[in-house]
């Protein structure tokens, strides 16, 4: 992963949460760099200090309220309820982050979390003029401000503390060494952290691969069949896997593609999930399978090349030890976290992974497992006909190319960072960094939609060019790998040369 530094930019004591950091060894491991101790607008406001050498590549800006706004400050101590001035203090210290935002990869900012013994008007406390009415409003108002931006990220605080409990808060830890939380919040924060920094990066898991029988429905449907499963009902173990299966569906519309490894007879294994009347998941939900008495870790390579994703974006959830062994040892690469004995405690296993964080969410993730169900069929049709050519011939393709503007921007960036494989620079940007370079004179950035008689696959290209002494050079050329192996590439390919006769230019280069 790329490297850098992590500042940490606190109003109080951070050593804790940076020791932890430093100690966490997930990816990416990264510098961690801890600001002057409660220093955190001037810093904010100056991008010349110290702290923001050329290595800073993510930010974690954690404040109290208090600091943040002296409005709130005073009605802790019962002198103002003016919420109008307090809002506008929350604006501009939003506005602060949006610009150091702006010169990062990623800007992460907790929200305004409160002592749960603070009860400030107790029983009126929700009300205008309450405490936790304020900070609510303070929370809101700061989400809002930067739920649009794309490089600066509000991160749920208050979980973290519900996490750590009654040790989320210790006055004695303030008064003897200004630290504002207990270590279990900062032990909370960290993984949440490291899984925003891959996920910025593009480095989010993309693939589930999950067992049938006591994974998926409780019981062995080649021995009890279909009616004897485990699945809804009033039963305590069928209800948890019906809510396993409602949060993978959760994953799947979030865009992770979902995939079946299992060993089963796979018409009597189809069956159960074709007619189940429990069955949250459907075949259509399944971007493919592997379901007989094959080794799973085979399986796994097999669906992985199928679908064009690494074994690095694959994710493996299996009740049997021995098969999770298996895979650990065999593919390295391939994601197996421990899972529970109980089926009560799937849901949760699930949803505490954080290996599928990314920052936004577009039409063609919630269209993904469709996108690969019709590449499914464009395959089983590709075997019954002689050769490439004729095949592709079959297929009305479409390959629609258009300049990079605001309505394609936000797919343009998501699938500039997340695509590795067909990606002849791997740079990452933002939508600012992106607008910016392709406003240069001499620079193009290009996007393409395809489409065929099976179906409509979305923006799934990008090309950019840019002029050079002598010529022109190809700086992106990204094919997301729905759509490789189709003409797609060399479609990108001949508009390059295209627009590089356009420009007058003598040569076209493209660097690997």
């Amino acid at each position: 992963m790329s490297a850098g530094s992590c500042l940490l930019l606190a109003d109080f004591n951070v050593g804790n949460l940076a020791a932890y950091m430093r100690n966490d060894r997930e990816e990416p491991v990264v510098e961690i760099i801890e600001a002057p101790y409660d220093q955190v607008v001037p810093v904010l406001a100056d991008p010349t200090h110290a702290c923001w050498d050329g290595l800073v590549r993510y930010a974690v800006v954690w404040t109290r309220p208090e600091s943040v706004s002296p409005t709130f400050a005073d009605m802790l101590r019962g002198r103002s309820t003016d919420i109008g001035k307090l809002e506008a203090e929350v604006d501009s210290y939003a506005e602060l982050l949006i610009a150091v935002g702006a010169r990062l990869r990623l800007l992460c900012v907790p929200v305004w979390v409160a002592d749960p013994h603070q009860r400030g008007l107790g029983m009126a406390d929700m009300r205008e003029g309450g405490i936790a009415y304020a900070l609510l409003r303070m929370n809101a108002r700061l989400l809002a401000m930067l739920g649009s931006d794309s490089k600066v990220y509000a991160l749920d605080a208050q979980r973290w503390c519900a996490l750590a409990g009654v040790r989320a808060f210790d006055p004695r830890l303030w008064y003897m060494g200004k630290i504002a939380f207990g270590n279990e919040v900062f032990k909370a924060a960290v993984p949440d952290l490291k899984a925003a920094f891959r996920g910025i990066e593009g480095r989010a898991k993309k693939m589930i691969v999950v067992d049938l029988d006591d994974t998926l429905w409780g019981g062995s449907v080649g021995e009890i069949g279909v009616e004897g499963l485990a699945l809804g009902g009033h039963n305590r173990a069928g209800e948890a896997f019906l809510d396993f299966q409602h949060a993978l569906k959760a994953l799947q519309c979030r865009g992770i593609l979902l995939t079946i490894v299992s060993k089963n007879e796979e018409e009597v294994a189809l069956a159960a999930v074709d007619g189940h009347p429990e069955m949250v998941l459907e075949k259509a939900d399944l971007a493919s399978w592997r379901i007989d008495w094959g080794d799973k870790a085979a399986h796994i390579v097999s669906l992985a090349t199928e679908l064009n994703l690494g074994l690095q974006d694959v994710v493996f959830i299996d009740d049997n030890p021995a098969e999770r062994a298996r895979v650990r040892e065999a593919l390295p690469a391939v994601l197996v976290p421990d899972w529970p004995a109980d089926p009560a405690h799937y849901p949760r296993a699930l949803e505490q992974l954080r290996c599928f964080d990314a920052p936004i969410r577009t039409w063609e993730d919630s269209q993904r497992n469709r996108m690969y169900a019709d590449e499914q069929a464009r395959r089983q049709e590709r075997v019954v006909v002689a050769s490439l050519a004729e095949w592709l011939q079959t297929l009305e393709l479409k390959v629609a190319l258009e300049q990079v503007k605001s309505t394609n921007l936000r797919r343009t960036v998501q699938l500039m960072n997340k695509t590795n494989q067909m990606n002849l620079s791997t740079r990452r940007m933002s939508e600012a960094e992106l607008v910016e370079w392709a406003r240069q004179p001499g620079r193009e950035a290009w996007v393409c939609r395809v489409e065929d008689r099976f179906g409509d696959s979305g923006l799934t290209g990008i090309l950019s060019i840019e002029q050079v002494s002598g010529g022109g050079r190809i700086v992106d050329f990204v094919l997301s790998c729905r759509v490789m192996g189709r003409g797609v590439e060399e479609t990108l390919l001949h508009h390059a040369v295209v627009r590089a006769r356009a420009h007058g230019w003598c040569k076209l280069l493209a660097e690997y």
